[in-house]
């Protein structure tokens, strides 16, 4: 069992992606998950309210101080459960780099996940957001997802059925959340691959690369190409990726909106609805590259806010907050944040 330090005062800013200076009144690293119950205790006998930190690379402090418990979930490592001749059942650690893992299971020719490929954060936050990227989505590979109850003080085991997982959302952003910590998530890879090639320009990308036959590794490849070239670098400009939610409206809607935008991108959702393109939207809206003081939209991506100096919370989420103003007035359609806000 690690030994448990709870640290006071410390500066947030080397757990965000965002790099917002945020002092947190105490905060703690979870390396080991037997540490979790006494790590809860500590909390309830402060009445102190609680942060779950991955990455922090979902997330924007607005505010200068945190006055609580940050807990930074560190424990790591990847275990082989069980496997057969099609597929193999792995078992990840919360706090194990979520493209490191994909990294090592892809070289291992295991398949399902590799679109999903330089997608910033740790494991853990995975199933709450479900993350999905280039027509691959993580609820098609998890399995079952092991957590810590804080409400009754035990660890259980939920099913994928169980997890409610539907566009960027499950139960631990809906009906349980604020009351459990994710230790380890289960994945269900699979030992051959059907390569998804159709969404976003990975064909094209691949064809550039000289690939006709794509293998897992081929097709990450691809992707941290891709990513690459769109999005910039956490470690060297601030941002937590992509800011909204791609929004979905009636096929009705669609109809409208096709009579005056005839080029506006969709992609199919549930039955009657499609999936617009967020960024196309904001685009349009005149804030691809636009800047405002120390924040703006990258130059590469209007999906992607991105903090380009000593911005504050207060000031991304302002520009925000008119980057969805501007969509609604020009498109009758509301965007909403993926970007978790912390107030």
């Amino acid at each position: 069992m690690f030994v448990l330090k709870i640290v006071n005062n410390e500066n947030l800013k080397q757990y965000n992606t965002f790099g917002i200076n945020t002092i947190a009144e105490y905060s703690v690293r979870l390396e080991d998950e037997s540490n979790v119950a006494e790590t809860i205790e500590f909390a309830k006998s402060r009445s102190l309210k609680t942060l779950i930190l991955g990455g922090g690379s979902n997330l924007l402090f607005t505010q200068k101080d945190f006055n609580g418990l940050v807990i930074a979930i560190r424990n790591s490592g990847i275990e082989t459960i069980e496997e057969d001749s099609t597929s193999v059942l792995v078992k990840v650690k919360a706090g194990h780099d979520w493209d490191n893992f994909v990294e090592q299971t892809v070289l291992m020719g295991y398949s399902g996940h590799e679109n999903l490929s330089l997608i910033p954060g740790l494991t853990g936050a995975a199933p709450i957001q479900n993350i999905g990227a280039y027509g691959q989505e993580l609820q098609n590979i998890c399995e079952m997802v092991e957590y810590f109850d804080t409400e009754k003080m035990k660890g259980k085991i939920i099913l994928n059925r169980e997890c409610s997982f539907g566009y960027r959302t499950s139960i631990f952003k809906e009906s349980i959340k604020g009351k459990f910590i994710i230790t380890a998530v289960y994945f269900r890879l699979q030992k051959g691959f059907v390569p998804k090639t159709a969404y976003g320009s990975i064909s094209e990308k691949l064809s550039k690369m000289g690939v006709t036959k794509p293998t897992p590794v081929d097709l990450r490849n691809a992707v941290i190409s891709i990513r690459k070239e769109k999005l910039p670098d956490p470690k060297v400009t601030g941002n937590a990726g992509s800011f909204f939610k791609n929004p979905v409206v009636k096929i009705e809607k669609l109809k409208i909106l096709q009579e005056t935008f005839t080029d506006i991108p969709y992609y199919p959702a549930t039955e009657g609805y499609v999936k617009l393109s967020a960024g196309w939207l904001i685009e349009k809206c005149g804030f691809k590259g636009k800047r405002e003081g120390n924040t703006g939209t990258a130059p590469g991506h209007a999906l992607v806010i991105c903090n380009f100096g000593e911005a504050t919370g207060e000031e991304i989420i302002s520009f925000a907050y008119k980057i969805k103003d501007s969509v609604f007035n020009k498109f009758t359609v509301e965007i909403e944040p993926e970007v978790n806000i912390i107030t």
